[in-house]
């Protein structure tokens, strides 16, 4: 039985599914997972052996892989594995007592970190709203997103962008849903990913079992044991549990069932960062000339 140590930001329902059914055990596998406080300590982790894989945004990867001036200061050669989910909610919100555009103006806007991530979508919704992060609003980073879902229910924040769970507190909480990130079009919201130097066996069975899992729960199956797993690693009632069991089977915004990264929501997350981030203008093009950002080699029907 290996063990492995996989980062996440919020916790990973497939994950406990799939060691509620077995599905874990049949691989040979253990999972810890390890809640992240930001991102920048997430990718030192990975990069320094503390990882084995993380659950993550996309963008970071890209952020770690291709832009210089990123938060670590330096490139790694990190892969996306496979895709996990659309965003599972991914959503704008405001604070409680916060409920027009006007009373954002000279408030926070809460980040993990200003240049990666989620960061982009709530600049995106913001833009188009007529609110520019940075001018009309001052960003702070409050770390991953259950950080930022309790500085928002607790006014230390006026704006976020809330996902996976968190957003239904953070509804319970009194907090509004302004928009959604699918507004922005077809987005990827976290990813398996990890480094070149892992062990190919262990990868290809982590693999297996997420994309199995995900393709389950998509078509609706399990959702007696994701209620239970869901009300266990959330914390939620059980109004909340079945909205977000309901979720992970939703095209627009739930699990990815084949684990593929589709060009057009890749394209939307270059879209993002080259328009909000100005030392990713020649991301576009590196993309173009880079064949191992996406590692497919593990995934259901991939070429031998």
């Amino acid at each position: 039985m290996r063990t492995l140590r996989i980062g996440t930001f919020s916790p990973s329902v497939v994950l406990g599914v799939a060691a509620a059914t077995g599905a874990l055990d049949a691989a040979g596998l253990t999972i810890t997972q390890v809640p992240a406080r930001n991102s920048p300590e997430q990718f030192a982790a990975l990069l320094a052996g503390e990882l084995d894989a993380v659950i993550t945004s996309p963008d970071n990867v890209l952020a770690y892989r291709f832009v210089a001036d990123n938060p670590l200061g330096h490139t790694s050669d990190l892969r996306i594995l496979a895709a996990v989910d659309r965003g599972l909610g991914l959503s704008l919100f405001t604070a409680p007592g916060v409920e027009d555009l006007d009373s954002l103006r000279g408030g926070v806007l809460g980040v993990d970190v200003p240049t990666s991530g989620f960061a982009f979508v709530a600049y995106e919704l913001l833009a188009r709203r007529g609110i520019k992060a940075g001018i009309d609003c001052e960003v702070a980073a409050l770390g991953s997103t259950p950080r930022r879902a309790e500085a928002l229910a607790g006014g230390r924040c006026a704006v976020t962008v809330l996902n996976a769970g968190n957003d239904l507190r953070a509804e319970r909480a009194g907090c509004h849903r302004l928009s959604r990130a699918k507004e922005i079009g077809p987005y990827v919201g976290t990813v398996l990913a990890s480094t070149a130097e892992r062990q190919e066996e262990w990868l290809a069975a982590l693999v297996g079992v997420i994309v199995d899992t995900s393709g389950r729960l998509a078509s609706g199956q399990f959702r007696e044991c994701a209620s239970s797993v869901t009300a266990r690693l959330m914390g939620l009632g059980d109004d909340d549990v079945q909205r977000y069991v309901e979720l992970l089977a939703d095209p627009d915004e739930g699990l990815v069932a084949d684990g593929r990264v589709d060009r057009e929501s890749l394209d939307t997350l270059v879209t993002l960062r080259t328009r909000h981030h100005a030392g990713s203008a020649g991301l576009a093009d590196a993309l173009r000339h880079d064949t191992g950002l996406l590692d497919e080699r593990f995934l259901p029907g991939a070429a031998p």
